[in-house]
């Protein structure tokens, strides 16, 4: 499986015309003294979309920044399952054009045309990814990891140090979160709406870091979700891909995020 509920950051935060000035008004000149309030206003700042993050679960690890002054955005990934064989995607959002490259791994092998599209970026049709489930979905976010919508679940948790948290959270309500994945939450059943957690914030109550601890379950094996921020108004904007390396995007790659 591609994993495409782990793939692509949120672009929508990169269309708006009136880009907040970097640094400008930080998440928190006072820090909510309730954890949950605190948590929750943790995650304004990403609203700016002007940060640097990574991203990690079982077998995924994945990097990128968002960079709204500039209108663009830029994701790379990589799946490793523990079976020897590996797959990698990176995908550059500048308004408003889009690629990505894949790097199918033996599964390249099995698709049509994959071959020819290997090392390439290939750049995506705006009318095709609109219909192309997945893809188009994690492009309409903001933050690539739906870390609002997570706090937003927590449903049990204390400050345990400075700048530090820990409790419970309800992902069953946040599949639309690119760092949850809806079928781990379904294998999960009940134990998905009482997840352990710890989270971190800056100085000025910016999230830095958010750790779920996730159970094994079925197939799901006991792992540990992370994400991390970082860069706050301090960004870089995404570079466009040199053009001997660009070619269009085949059906097949349309096809694949599809649901």
């Amino acid at each position: 499986m591609l994993a495409a509920t782990l793939l692509v950051p949120g672009l929508t935060a990169c269309k708006s015309d009136d880009p907040a000035p970097a640094g400008a008004g930080s998440a928190a000149s006072a820090v909510p003294a309730d954890p949950k309030e605190a948590l929750i206003a943790s995650t304004k700042e990403l609203e700016k979309g002007n940060f640097t993050f990574t991203l990690a679960g079982d077998g995924l690890s994945g990097k990128g920044l968002v960079h709204k002054p500039s209108n663009s955005a830029q994701f790379s990934m990589k799946f490793d399952d523990g079976s020897g064989s590996s797959m990698g995607m990176e995908l550059i959002f500048i308004q408003p054009d889009s690629w990505v490259k894949l790097d199918l791994g033996e599964l390249g092998a099995m698709i049509p045309g994959a071959e020819k599209m290997k090392g390439k970026y290939q750049h995506l049709d705006q009318s095709k990814v609109k219909d192309a489930g997945e893809l188009s979905r994690y492009m309409e976010q903001a933050d690539p990891a739906g870390s609002a919508m997570l706090t937003k679940g927590i449903t049990d948790v204390e400050k345990t140090a400075e700048g530090s948290y820990a409790g419970k959270l309800d992902a069953s309500a946040a599949t639309d979160s690119s760092a949850v994945d809806a079928d781990m939450v379904k294998a999960l059943g009940a134990q998905a709406k009482a997840l352990p957690f710890t989270a971190k914030v800056d100085a000025e109550g910016r999230l830095t870091e958010l750790v779920i601890s996730v159970p094994s379950a079925g197939e799901t094996k006991a792992h540990d979700i992370k994400v991390t921020y970082a860069d706050y108004g301090n960004a870089t904007a995404a570079q466009k891909p040199a053009a001997d390396k660009v070619v269009e995007a085949s059906p097949e790659t349309y096809e694949m995020f599809k649901k």
